[in-house]
């Protein structure tokens, strides 16, 4: 981590200009406008919601709440790259690109892909986290021994409305019985420990965060098989949204990330699944 502050610090001069498009007129006490950065807030290890600050933890916008997470981590770079005040705020996971859209928030940094759909509304930065499709089981289910997406058929599922999982994985499984889509991942996880379905679709970090709570599930890891979701990576890659109108501030954020490498985000990641609440 020393070594991606250095180079943010490095940077951070070339990045001082006014993003003046879609800003909100809050300024900080040194009349520099705060980058207002929006996410769930309950999205373990990309960001959940805690009582305090501690490991870093980003008090939320209009709350007594904190957020952290592997999202608040890479917003807490990404301001300080861009020598500008953090401002989280807490929005559901279907209002995020809307308030880019609007210019309500200046981003979102919230565990987002640069599906095709998001693409036509809003601009995506470069990958902030290379990411992988899974599915999730209980251990002692029928489908815990599959080994590709045709082992799924017959079982019934669900995943997160709105998130390329649920639209574009699940169909893809030939004979499943699709139920309808989990508000929350925290909800799909509910949906799966209940036996309401006999599995899910998400990501591998989601998945392996899920695993401290319900250590009753089991990983489906399909990659690098014959048999595994067709997916483009430019689709499931995470990505920073940024309005269409603010095309300065997603160069920005490029240059920043552009310092770092898989290598760190990787270490990030750990790190927030180590200290995530679901840990403690």
């Amino acid at each position: 981590m020393k070594k991606i502050l250095v180079l943010v610090m490095v940077i951070a001069f070339s990045l001082t200009s006014a993003f003046a498009s879609g800003q909100s007129e809050d300024t900080s006490d040194n009349g520099v406008q705060p980058l207002r950065v929006a996410m769930e807030c309950g999205y373990a290890p990309y960001n959940w919601t805690q009582s305090d600050d501690s490991n870093g933890a980003v008090q939320i916008k209009d709350s007594n709440d904190y957020a952290y997470g592997y999202d608040v981590m890479m917003a807490k770079i990404v301001a300080e790259g861009l020598d500008r005040p953090l401002e989280i705020v807490k929005l559901d996971w279907d209002s995020l690109v809307p308030a880019v859209q609007s210019g309500t928030i200046d981003c979102v940094i919230a565990g987002q892909s640069p599906t095709p759909a998001r693409k036509q509304m809003v601009d995506f930065t470069d990958p902030y986290y290379y990411a992988s499709v899974v599915c999730m089981t209980l251990a002692d289910s029928e489908f815990a021994d599959a080994n590709g997406i045709s082992d799924l058929s017959g079982g019934s599922c669900t995943s997160q409305l709105g998130t390329l999982w649920y639209d574009t994985c699940l169909p893809q499984i030939e004979g499943a019985n699709i139920l309808p889509a989990q508000e929350s991942a925290p909800a799909m996880l509910v949906a799966l420990n209940s036996n309401r379905v006999d599995f899910i679709c998400t990501d591998m970090p989601t998945a392996q965060a899920a695993l401290v709570a319900y250590p009753n599930m089991k990983i489906l890891s399909f990659v690098g098989s014959d048999d595994d979701f067709e997916l483009s990576q430019s689709d499931i890659d995470i990505s920073v949204s940024v309005s269409k109108d603010n095309p300065e501030l997603t160069a920005a954020i490029n240059e920043i990330l552009a310092t770092m490498d898989e290598e760190d985000y990787n270490e990030m990641m750990a790190e927030a699944i180590s200290v995530q609440p679901l840990s403690n």
